[in-house]
């Protein structure tokens, strides 16, 4: 392990002992131990996230650096479209919680869930109008 190329910057390490300390759950912890096992599962996690980040970095990297030409086309887009999808805009969520709806599908709780979407999408609209 110690002979590993990949290393965590020691200045992400020290952003995230930071968060994990100023995180509400953190702050909600009573016992040394407990506090402990916060911060080690939460640096452990954010720290996996970056090595994975990292790795896709470099995989999408070697598929377009070949003599200067991507070696085929729109992979690494798909790749990276794949390993880490976008959250749905706040339109798209309104809209497939409008289908759900109109499709009379939904159950009690989806139902509660789609019209907290269409809310949201709503309240969004509303303040980028407020905003022109």
């Amino acid at each position: 392990m110690a002979d590993h190329p990949v290393r965590v910057p020691p200045e992400l390490v020290r952003r995230l002992r930071e968060e994990a300390a100023s995180s509400t759950a953190a702050s909600q912890l009573g016992t040394g131990q407990a506090r402990q096992d916060h911060f080690i599962e939460y640096i452990a996690d954010r720290t996996a996230q970056w090595a994975a980040d990292q790795e896709l970095r470099v995989c999408c990297d070697a598929i377009y650096l070949h003599e200067g030409r991507p070696l085929c086309g729109g992979t690494a887009e798909w790749l990276r479209a794949t390993r880490r999808p976008k959250s749905p805009s706040l339109a798209e969520q309104g809209m497939e919680a409008l289908r759900g709806i109109k499709s009379g599908t939904n159950n009690c709780r989806e139902q509660d869930q789609a019209v907290a979407s269409l809310a949201a999408a709503l309240n969004r609209l509303a303040e980028l109008e407020a905003q022109q």
